[in-house]
């Protein structure tokens, strides 16, 4: 399940940092609380895996200033958001439904529109582009001492991980043995640098990259994120040539 979601700024233009991934986590941690705190609970411990994940906040049209650590927002922002569990998608829809009022590093906004968004019938052999990039790590010895080392694309591990990252939210969805059957190849790539937390950075890749095998792992990236740390803002895709921007007037809401 997959919603855009689209939200009218209090002023124009709107500052939108580059590192602001932690606050739209927050939005939607407030917002699944706000409706089923149960399952907010269990979405904080470290033991349960979250599957989803979203987008990079966007804008409508964007100007940049040099040397500024955001960008200029113009017209609506909007992001996208997906999970691999209803339940989670309907405490968040919900919960921004009933709340539209939205505060985001410092910015008011309100929600004008949540729209679902029809998945692809196939997704082996497609081209996928990235809506967040997509983070891999793993730990390898520095000055003696074993360490967290961000994986790119040039490192055949990169992929291993991936696949076997795909394999686990596999069997965390459809609860029976996930498949091998799985290939990625990159067509372009692009590396950024992100604060996830103060002081604690993740590089991270935008890509174009096509992928096949079996069904089931490839869906459960396009669903909940492909490699790692997917709640706090990485992994998202889409299929290549699918429409996902807002039409000037919005269809309405949906639930």
């Amino acid at each position: 399940m997959r919603f855009a979601i689209r939200l009218r700024p209090e002023n124009e233009p709107f500052k939108v940092p580059f590192n602001h991934q932690h606050k739209l986590q927050g939005l939607i941690y407030r917002r699944i609380q706000r409706v089923n705190p149960e399952l907010s609970l269990r979405l904080h411990s470290p033991k349960v895996p979250k599957l989803f994940t979203f987008s990079l906040f966007m804008a409508e049209r964007r100007d940049f200033e040099k040397g500024r650590p955001y960008f200029l927002g113009y017209g609506r922002g909007f992001f996208y958001f997906s999970t691999a569990v209803p339940e989670v998608a309907e405490a968040f829809i919900t919960g921004l439904l009933q709340k539209p009022e939205v505060e985001l590093w410092g910015e008011m906004f309100t929600v004008e529109g949540v729209k679902a968004l029809a998945e692809p019938e196939r997704l082996s052999g497609r081209k996928f582009v990235t809506l967040s990039p997509i983070a891999v790590t793993t730990r390898r010895l520095q000055f003696g001492k074993p360490r967290s080392y961000d994986l790119s694309p040039s490192e055949p591990e990169f992929y291993g991980l991936i696949r076997e990252n795909l394999r686990e939210k596999y069997l965390h969805i459809y609860g029976t043995n996930p498949p091998e059957d799985f290939e990625m190849k990159v067509l372009n790539a692009k590396p950024k640098r992100f604060e996830v937390k103060p002081g604690i950075f993740q590089v991270a890749w935008h890509l174009v990259f096509r992928a096949k095998g079996a069904e089931g792992l490839l869906r459960a990236g396009y669903l909940a994120g492909f490699g790692e740390k997917n709640s706090i803002g990485f992994g998202m895709v889409k299929v290549d040539g699918r429409k996902m921007i807002w039409k000037k007037k919005p269809e309405g809401r949906c639930g």
